[in-house]
């Protein structure tokens, strides 16, 4: 155990987060996401049974935003189809959470197509494959830098 440290973050995942440089990408992929298949080039961590929120939550506790990008947390669209027909007030969540740990709130957030995210994870540092039961809930974090 350490002082200060979010519970959640286990020893492999500080050391995934620390390890990552500026401009690298990490997901945090709902329960459908195919993890295994787009992190066959990353690391895949998996936290099954964890939502994303708290999961969240603490990894911006320790984890710089990106400041040399607009959105540097990305979710994926919706797609043309389920617009209307699928809610997703996990977003919201996400924007609340991303508001407490950067100035620019949820202004840092935003979404790209669904195939394009795909595309994007594939090309992540690192997966990390969760329980999360919400739909389009996949989301992606930039990091940035710590200026000391």
């Amino acid at each position: 155990m350490l002082k200060g440290i979010n519970p959640l973050l286990s020893p492999e995942l500080l050391k995934t987060l620390c390890e990552m440089g500026h401009s690298d990408r990490i997901v945090i992929a709902d329960g459908n996401f195919p993890a295994e298949t787009f992190g066959k080039n990353s690391k895949v961590i998996r936290y099954d049974g964890q939502d994303i929120p708290a999961l969240l939550d603490a990894i911006l506790s320790v984890f710089p935003l990106d400041t040399y990008v607009e959105k540097p947390v990305t979710l994926m669209a919706l797609m043309e189809r389920d617009v209307g027909k699928i809610e997703t007030p996990i977003w919201d969540e996400y924007k609340a959470i991303t508001a407490k740990h950067d100035e620019r709130g949820a202004d840092a957030v935003g979404n790209i197509d669904r195939f394009k995210f795909y595309e994007e994870a594939k090309e992540a540092y690192a997966i990390i494959a969760t329980g999360e039961k919400a739909v389009y809930a996949n989301v992606m974090l930039q990091k940035g830098v710590v200026k000391g």
